[in-house]
């Protein structure tokens, strides 16, 4: 049930949300934009590169089911404001690294307070609105990192990199203040209402059974394989797309505003397909996406301005929403039970993860062995068409589910 809150009260908590999720999307995106900077300063190659971009889903996967426990017990409000230190922790640690494997720590950093977003929002959302409400609540928050990876690649080129003399370590001291800024603005709004946003009184136990019940329902497992791909996409382009660009002929500076328009495209997504995906059209919505995604990575090919801003059109369409349609399926599933909600985000982003780790690593490594980027898009191709076979059975399971 949501908690009792009046609408004074919901909007600025959501708007806090906002602000927090908006600098997970600008931490995330931070680095795309000076991979070439990186490289030069600490001197490592594209497949080194790609695992310390992909440093923080590891321990991302390693914490998210913890802080769904600890979401359980504490409540949001205390999460997500310890969230945004670790994150400009993490951000400030960036800027004494010397070496690959002093960045790859320092990423790897970001991952601990990663889940404690990613799981607590879900849950402000779900426990302050209900209904289209609720839709309209999840769909407005998630444009947040969408935004912040939007002014994160447009900006950092062009307007921070100058700014601090062209030192990346400089742009990431910038971006750690804005999410203390953001963690301050969090406590001062979400200190209104007057319960801790689904903190269980006495705490709730967890054994290997909590899982167990979660697990075992067929339509869970088959969301969490989903989750995989989804993130494998995401994190994979989200994070080499300004090198895929670049090795075009783009500028730094240009790659940056065309590396823009996926999660602008993602913000009018968000806005809009999460409202139409109504229980009875949530699949077929996510299917939509899965071949929107699909459509895109074939276009991504073109080095032809028209072609290639289709496509990136196109997976900024899908992105986003791909992510919020499949959590709203997760929450929606029956036999997840209210008072595991935390527990069932946590294995949710931990499986998710997993994909967030592969992705990055993958596009990474298969540039480096082929020298460009035509075979790391193929992988994305094959995981859209992996993902439509996930999304058969699923439609399978769930019609026998309804008529049994």
């Amino acid at each position: 049930m949501p908690v009792e809150a009046g609408q004074g009260a919901r909007w600025p908590v959501l708007v806090g949300v906002w602000g927090v999720y908006f600098c997970f999307g600008v931490i995330i995106a931070s680095m795309a934009p000076v991979v070439g900077a990186i490289r030069a300063d600490i001197n490592v190659n594209n497949a080194a590169m790609g695992l310390i971009l992909g440093a923080w889903p590891i321990t991302y996967i390693i914490c998210a089911i913890p802080c769904g426990m600890l979401l359980d017990r504490l409540g949001a409000r205390k999460m997500l404001a310890i969230s945004t230190l670790i994150m400009a922790a993490s951000a400030l640690v960036r800027t004494l690294a010397e070496t690959p494997l002093e960045l790859f720590l320092a990423v790897a950093l970001f991952g601990v307070g990663g889940p404690m977003i990613s799981v607590g929002a879900p849950v402000v959302i779900a426990q302050l609105y209900e209904g289209k409400a609720r839709a309209t609540a999840m769909g407005l928050y998630v444009t947040g990192p969408y935004l912040g990876g939007l002014v994160a690649l447009a900006i950092t080129n062009s307007v921070i990199m100058p700014l601090t003399g062209q030192s990346w370590r400089g742009v990431m001291a910038v971006y750690a203040a804005l999410v203390l800024v953001s963690g301050v603005i969090w406590l001062l709004v979400s200190g209104r209402l007057s319960s801790d946003l689904g903190a269980k009184a006495g705490g709730t136990k967890y054994n290997l059974s909590a899982f167990a019940e979660i697990i075992a329902v067929p339509q869970v497992r088959l969301i969490l394989a989903m989750a995989v791909g989804v993130f494998f996409l995401n994190h994979g382009l989200n994070n080499w797309l300004p090198e895929i660009l670049r090795n075009y002929g783009f500028s730094a500076v240009s790659a940056g505003y065309w590396a823009s328009l996926p999660p602008a495209m993602g913000i009018l997504g968000v806005l809009v397909i999460p409202r139409l995906a109504t229980p009875e059209w949530r699949l077929f919505v996510i299917g939509c996406l899965f071949a929107a995604m699909l459509a895109a990575s074939m276009l991504l090919r073109s080095d032809q301005p028209a072609l290639l801003a289709s496509g990136l059109m196109l997976q900024g369409l899908a992105r986003g929403s791909m992510m919020t349609v499949a959590i709203m399926l997760l929450m929606d599933t029956p036999g997840v039970p209210p008072e595991r909600m935390g527990l069932a985000g946590g294995m949710f982003f931990t499986a998710a993860e997993i994909g967030g780790v592969l992705g990055p690593v993958t596009l990474g490594m298969l540039a480096h062995w082929t020298g460009g980027f035509g075979v790391p898009l193929w992988s994305v191709t094959l995981v859209c068409v992996m993902l439509f076979a996930i999304l058969l059975v699923l439609l399978r399971r769930s019609t026998r589910a309804t008529t049994a």
